[in-house]
């Protein structure tokens, strides 16, 4: 058995390492996410709402940030020394009662939410606290880390023991306060680099992990329904449907957008490169509240207008993020072709939406055309270029 000591966080990102991967250690975290987004994804299948959706959309921006935020820690000082290995598995019992928090039975509650996402910021902290005291080159980026996250983590401590009228509003500030730190602190970010092969590498296995959201739903759709045509075929076009994004995500995905070098990173495209990501997690993990709701309604004659639109809204979303995503790995003029036919894809599939005499299956059978379409003019396009 490896021997685990007590080391001193290093700069990893100024280490000669040619090609640095994800640790299991990281893929072992992943795993209370999975947790945690597989029960928003069943909040959402359950209130379609305006309400829901936007109880959605606030939630996993949360977990999401929570993810990317260890994540840029990781990708920076990971050591995976034993303290490092205890507080990242702090952080992962902090998420799982985050998870619990938000499921739908007796066990919801936002005074846990607030408490588990509490813990998990002042673990973060005591992270960056151990990088402020070995890693002298970085201790003015982590100084305001520490102040801006530590302010942070304070106010989602206070709102567990405020009234839920005040507590939102609190988690709110908190947020703002998280989001504003890295720009505060943009210009010493500049100087610290992050890992052109491994942040990629991370955002790649996140985008996987709500991807999974959808053959997960698959099962549970199918589970609740009796066997038929009309579900194995929602159930057959909605993985296609996955399958056809994961293609169009993993085929042009470009991590050299994150730079090593200073004047790159003052740019607007590894800005817009990392944070499109949440746009695209949050539609695709909507896609899988979506297609479970496709899977149990397949073979009805009416399909309700919140489950049409959230079906192809979701899958409009992440033609969109995939743009954009696009649009911040591709020098000037390059890719064109592929950035059109993204933005040509979002009406297109809200289009499908239009149809409310179709059953559900064939709604998915609709939105997987326009995505097949979309994959047959990336191929055209690649190939063209090689000509």
């Amino acid at each position: 058995m490896k021997l685990i000591t007590v080391a001193p966080p290093r700069l990893r990102t100024l280490e000669d390492e040619s090609e640095r991967s994800a640790t299991w250690l990281e893929l072992f975290y992943d795993l209370a996410f999975v947790v945690a987004v597989a029960s928003l994804v069943e909040r959402l299948a359950h209130d379609v709402s305006a309400t829901g959706v936007a109880s959605f959309v606030g939630y996993f921006g949360l977990l999401w940030w929570l993810w990317a935020s260890h994540t840029y820690y990781a990708d920076r000082y990971d050591t995976d020394d034993l303290v490092y290995r205890l507080l990242a598995a702090a952080q992962m019992v902090a998420v799982v009662v985050l998870a619990a928090s938000l499921s739908l039975d007796e066990s919801a509650s936002t005074t846990a939410f607030a408490i588990a996402y509490a813990t998990s910021r002042i673990l973060l902290v005591a992270m960056y606290w151990r990088a402020y005291r070995h890693v002298a080159e970085t201790r003015d980026l982590v100084r305001g880390y520490l102040v801006g996250f530590g302010v942070a983590a304070s106010l989602w401590a206070i709102s567990a023991v405020v009234p839920e009228s005040a507590r939102f509003t609190l988690w709110a500030i908190a947020l703002a306060v998280d989001l504003a730190t890295p720009w505060v602190m943009r210009h010493e970010q500049a100087r610290v680099p992050l890992d052109v092969s491994h942040l990629p590498e991370r955002f790649g296995l996140f985008t996987i992990l709500v991807l999974g959201e959808s053959i997960a739903a698959v099962v549970v759709g199918l589970g609740h329904t009796s066997w038929g045509l009309s579900p194995t075929l929602a159930a057959a076009f909605g993985i296609g449907i996955a399958t056809a994004l994961w293609w169009l995500y993993f085929d042009n995905a470009r991590g050299s957008v994150v730079r090593r070098d200073a004047s790159v990173r003052k740019t607007w495209r590894p800005t817009v490169w990392i944070y499109t990501h949440f746009l695209l997690a949050a539609a695709l993990a909507g896609f899988g509240a979506a297609l479970e709701l496709a899977v149990e309604e397949a073979g009805h004659d009416v399909v309700e207008a919140g489950h049409r639109w959230l079906l192809v809204g979701s899958i409009a979303l992440a033609f969109a993020a995939l743009g954009l995503i696009q649009l911040a790995s591709s020098s000037d003029g390059e890719d064109r072709a592929i950035i059109l036919a993204r933005a040509i894809g979002i009406p297109l599939v809200l289009v499908v939406g239009l149809f409310t005499g179709l059953g559900s299956e064939w709604l998915v059978f609709g939105a997987l055309g326009i995505c097949v379409a979309e994959l047959v003019s990336d191929m055209a396009a690649s190939e063209s270029e090689v000509v």
